[in-house]
């Protein structure tokens, strides 16, 4: 019996042994059956307490088995008991643990997919301008180029490079948000104000395409983080111009609730189609009626910003054409 060797049990044993030979004699000194009577009792209690002891030492060590193996990933073994008592109570515990396990395996694995994929998109992304770069850098190592040619080569090299810091500035805002780096500064803005400031570096290609912009937010103040906002609301203008044609309209509309402060902007164009609509917020999705430029980030640092500040932000088409995204700016948690 492994059990025995057990130092609380022996010492428990031996006390036992003791004290039933103390009583036995002393149940003997009396009279022959009162030291049979007693003695019997003896060997019964000390035999049932060795039972019980086994079948709870038993307990304890498929338990403890069970648990090295669980350590040895073996994961797929379930520790369930419909009891009562101590031993129940550690079993129900080490049982919620496990599932604590498993949960907290499955999120690093998803997160280990999640980072390479990124890394693999990344290296993509940033893979086409850098071999463009490397390309006009060799042409312009010619020796018979022409004014006008070098002069071109080099308008598109700021370009690829200019395309080249917004995406790794993109990034970097991304990788900020996803580890919880970033702290929001929450204040009341106007919200004309964040919507004007967000349009403002894109108005020069507005009127190259000859498109209208029109804001209706006034006296409506939102509680937000104000570099950000313009930021998202930057990307959601730029994804309008993008996806328009010329002599198109964006209208950016904004209402007050005692709930939640929304913000629906429409344009005139074609809309989403119905296949990008699943998509339209996933990183490094690019839609059908994106332009070559787009990187697909811009939609998922907007929704990442709206959220992280307690709104919402959604897609879809509007029903006389168009499309149409609502920001929801919620006053409590939700």
């Amino acid at each position: 019996m492994k059990f025995l060797s057990n130092p609380e049990i022996k010492k428990f044993l031996t006390a036992t042994v003791v004290i039933s030979l103390v009583l036995c004699g002393i149940a003997f000194f009396y009279s022959t059956a009162t030291g049979v009577i007693t003695l019997g009792v003896a060997l019964f209690l000390m035999v049932s307490f060795l039972i019980f002891t086994k079948q709870r030492y038993n307990r304890i060590n498929s338990l403890a088995e069970n648990i090295d193996r669980i350590l040895h990933g073996n994961d797929t073994l379930s520790i369930q008991s419909y009891g009562e008592g101590e031993l129940a109570i550690l079993e129900c515990d080490v049982q919620k643990m496990l599932v604590r396990l498993r949960d907290q395996k499955d999120k690093l694995e998803k997160e280990k997919t999640f980072l390479s994929d990124s890394i693999a998109d990344i290296s993509h992304q940033l893979r086409t301008p850098l071999t463009s770069i490397r390309l006009l850098l060799s042409l312009l190592q010619s020796s018979d180029l022409t004014d006008a040619r070098r002069s071109a080569l080099l308008g598109e090299l700021s370009t690829l490079i200019v395309k080249t810091e917004t995406l790794v500035s993109m990034l970097l805002k991304i990788s900020k948000i996803d580890t919880g780096t970033v702290q929001f500064e929450m204040q009341q803005n106007g919200l004309a104000q964040i919507l004007h400031s967000a349009a403002e570096p894109l108005l020069i290609a507005m009127d190259i395409r000859n498109q209208k912009l029109i804001i209706d937010a006034k006296d409506i103040s939102l509680c937000c983080d104000r570099t950000w906002c313009v930021e998202a609301f930057g990307n959601i203008f730029k994804n309008c111009i993008e996806c328009n044609s010329e002599n198109a309209t964006i209208t950016a509309t904004a209402t007050d609730t005692p709930i939640y402060t929304q913000i629906r902007i429409t344009d005139t164009g074609a809309g989403f189609d119905e296949d990008d609509l699943p998509h339209i917020f996933e990183r490094f999705y690019k839609g059908k009626n994106a332009s070559n430029e787009s990187f697909g980030l811009g939609l998922h640092l907007s929704k990442m910003i709206f959220t992280a500040q307690n709104a919402t932000l959604t897609a879809a088409n509007a029903p006389t054409g168009g499309a149409v995204f609502t920001i929801r700016f919620y006053k409590q948690i939700v």
